[in-house]
This record gives structure tokens, C-alpha cells and sequence, in this order.
């Protein structure tokens, strides 16, 4: 695909309308179809919207102006779906962005990328692994894909440092979440990159994560799933890159360990077990040389830059909660709900708790628990004799810890 070249004044459109009430990337190409550009589907949008019963805001040009502004002096960009720089598996999904907001290095983003998404509350031992699989994929060339929350996204990122990383956020782009991520975002930059569909100033929320989701699997030619439970967010990805027509991948873990249930039961339903980088390499290396089927959204785009379109029966508008946050205000509520993290722990007086949630039925060495608590050595060797008498934990020869389940 060449790719489009949109004008100043098309990328202005095309930021209104998509920040418009109530327009999400299917209703977004409808309308483009329909009108045959952004500024024509910006006059009709009114008139449309009173034939189904119902009142539009549309974006103002101020609000517009000023998300440009405020992404040009962060350093960042606007690529639309269908320029040379968006990357090329996300314009394969039904629901790619029409823009994506970038900060860092675009040309990372046309690399082939590995996801590795898991639990928030991860394991000492699973964060170990995750670092050393996003250590060994970067090295194979593929760029590591996460969401930068605490836990398994965030390993996997700062293994990946050194090769490559893309962060996908839920909120904005100067709206970094968790804050205590933020140095992390920082280093992403110098040799990876930052993406969101969200406008500045719009800090995430539960239901912003799912929407996240789609694009971390979507930019991914393979999704890897290290540590979730049953319920969470990292099997929602596992089943949009299910959809996406994506490999998904699962690492085993004990059936005592509640955070294994997710992964275990992904492999029973089919996914490929994953043990160590290379069953994922071998697996993906055959699909960095095919051509994603892009028809799809080609012909969307084909007819966005004005060749023929077909009459578009006119269908309710969809994701309809992306708007811009007035004057960017910052908001206290509306995070996502997480269980507490072992890596936000650092300082909280139950120690004990901290370096209880970091162990699972995997042993792992001392030397792994220190770092991935960032308590003192001696100050867990106590709290290792109190869990050992309480029969909480076990030694193993070597020296290795683990967490006895019921």
C-alpha cells in the first residue's frame, strides 16, 4: 500500500470529526464513504444525526487547535490510517484509529511486533521470565508491544529497552498512567515509542482498557500472555488478537497459582504453548515476509481520497465516548481499578504482603526476590524466617523460595 498523503487542513477534519460525539472508526469510515470526506461529513454530521432522533456535539475548531498545539510541544505527531507511517498490521483490523497520536521513534512502529501483556499483581518468577522472553524477542527483531501497566507490561518494556518498545496508553498521551511509570515512558522514548488514540488531557478509565487492548494486540503479528487470571484484561486481549486473526501464545504456570488459571486455560482452548522466545519466533517467522490482507481498510481509504463510493447505508453511530477533555483538565477518579501491585509496594509498611505477593508455586532465587521487591536483603530475610515458621513458604535446595498454596 503507498499510502495517502493527507494536507494540513484534511489531518485538521479528520481530528474533528473523529473527536465528535459519539464517532467512533466504523462510523468514521461510514461517513467518509458516505460524504466523501471528513469536511463534507463534518456539515452533514447535523443533519444525519437529526434523521436518527438525536443531537450531535461536533467538535469545535478551538478544541481541535489546541490538541494539535499541545502534541506538537510535546514532541509528538498525528499519523492517519492509510500514511506510509501507520503501521501496517493495525490498519488490518476492522477498528483501527483513524489517528494515532505518536511521541518517540515512528520507524519502530513499522517493525514486527511481539505483544506481551499479563497480571498487574505479577510473580517475582514471572516477571523474570517476561523479561527474559522480551530480552530474546527484541534480539530476534521484533519490537515488544505493551500497555505500561505495573506488573508483566511493565518487564516486558524495560527489557525491551535497548531493542525497541511500543507503549500503547489508555488515556492521552501527556497522561501517563500508572504515574509511577512515567520514568519508564521517558526511556521508552529514546529508542521506542508512545501511541494513543485518546485525546490529550483525557485520563483513562475502566472501560478506556479494553478499547486500549485492540490496538495492543492489533499492532502485533503475535499476542503472548505470561501471567492472568481468569478474568482479566490480558485474556480480552488474548481474544481481540484471537479475532484479529492473530497467533496467540500462553505461558504455563502452576494450577495451584490463581494468576496461571488465565494462560492454562488459553492453552486448552488452543493457543500455543510458550516456554521459551523461540516457540514464538518460530512460529511468527513465517508471517514477516506475508503481506497482511489489507482490503479492507484499502478500499476504505480508496474511497475516502475520492475514487467511486458505494451508497452507505447510513447505521448508528459507534464507540461513542471519545471527546476531547475540555482545556485538557486533569481529573483525580476514573482509573482503572487494579489489585495492589508488588512494584507499587515499595515503602508500604506490610513488607511481609509485598514479598508474599511476589511468590508463587515457581520457586525463585533470593537474589531475583530482592530486585523485584527493592526492600533490603536483610530487612527480607526476616520476613522469610516469619513466613518459613508460619509454613506460608518453602526453601528448596539451592536456596530457591516458593509460596505453598492451598
Amino acid at each position: 500500500m503507498a499510502g495517502i498523503v493527507l494536507s494540513d487542513r484534511q489531518r485538521f477534519d479528520w481530528l474533528r470529526l473523529i473527536r465528535s460525539e459519539s464517532i467512533g472508526p466504523r462510523s468514521f469510515r461510514t461517513l467518509m464513504n458516505r460524504c466523501g470526506g471528513a469536511a463534507a461529513a463534518l456539515d452533514a454530521l447535523p443533519d444525519l444525526a437529526r434523521q436518527a432522533g438525536r443531537t450531535i456535539r461536533i467538535c469545535p475548531a478551538s478544541e481541535a487547535e489546541r490538541e494539535f498545539e499541545g502534541l506538537l510541544r510535546l514532541g509528538g505527531r498525528f499519523i492517519a490510517l492509510g500514511e506510509a507511517g501507520y503501521p501496517v498490521p493495525l490498519q488490518a483490523i476492522d477498528s483501527a484509529p483513524p489517528l494515532l497520536a505518536v511521541l518517540g521513534r515512528g520507524d519502530i512502529l513499522q517493525r514486527p511486533g511481539v505483544a506481551m501483556v499479563g497480571s498487574r499483581n505479577a510473580s517475582a518468577a514471572g516477571m523474570k521470565f517476561t523479561a527474559r522472553l522480551a530480552r530474546e524477542l527484541g534480539e530476534a527483531d521484533f519490537s515488544v508491544v505493551s500497555g505500561l501497566a505495573r506488573g508483566i507490561d511493565t518487564a516486558a518494556h524495560e527489557a525491551s529497552l535497548e531493542t525497541g518498545t511500543v507503549a500503547v496508553l489508555a488515556g492521552g498521551l501527556d497522561e501517563i498512567y500508572p504515574p509511577q511509570n512515567i520514568p519508564l515512558a521517558r526511556r521508552i522514548l529514546e529508542r521506542g515509542a508512545l501511541i494513543s488514540e485518546m485525546p490529550l488531557g483525557w485520563v483513562a478509565r475502566a472501560r478506556d482498557f479494553p478499547r486500549r487492548n485492540r490496538l495492543v494486540s492489533g499492532l502485533s503479528l503475535g499476542t503472548v500472555v505470561v501471567e492472568a487470571a481468569r478474568r482479566s484484561g490480558s485474556l480480552i486481549t488474548a481474544r481481540f488478537a484471537n479475532e484479529q486473526g492473530r497467533l496467540v501464545f500462553a505461558v504455563p504456570g502452576s494450577p495451584l497459582d490463581p494468576r496461571a488459571e488465565g494462560g492454562n486455560h488459553l492453552i486448552r482452548e488452543g493457543a500455543t504453548l510458550c516456554a521459551e522466545a523461540a516457540h514464538v519466533i518460530e512460529a511468527l517467522q513465517p508471517l514477516r515476509q506475508r503481506e497482511l490482507d489489507l482490503s479492507f481498510p484499502v478500499q476504505a481509504m480508496r474511497e475516502v481520497i475520492g475514487e467511486p463510493a458505494s451508497e452507505a447505508m447510513w447505521d448508528e453511530l459507534d464507540l461513542p465516548e471519545i471527546m476531547p477533555a475540555p482545556g485538557y483538565a486533569r481529573h483525580e477518579d476514573g482509573f482503572e481499578p487494579e489489585p495492589p501491585s508488588s512494584l507499587q509496594a515499595k515503602g508500604d509498611p506490610d513488607s511481609g504482603r509485598l514479598v508474599l505477593d511476589l511468590l508463587g508455586p515457581t520457586p525463585i532465587g533470593l537474589d531475583d526476590l530482592v530486585r523485584a521487591s527493592g526492600l533490603a536483603a536483610r530487612e527480607i530475610g526476616h520476613i522469610l524466617v516469619e513466613l518459613e515458621l508460619s509454613g506460608t513458604i518453602r526453601r528448596h535446595p539451592g536456596g530457591a523460595l516458593s509460596r505453598n498454596l492451598p
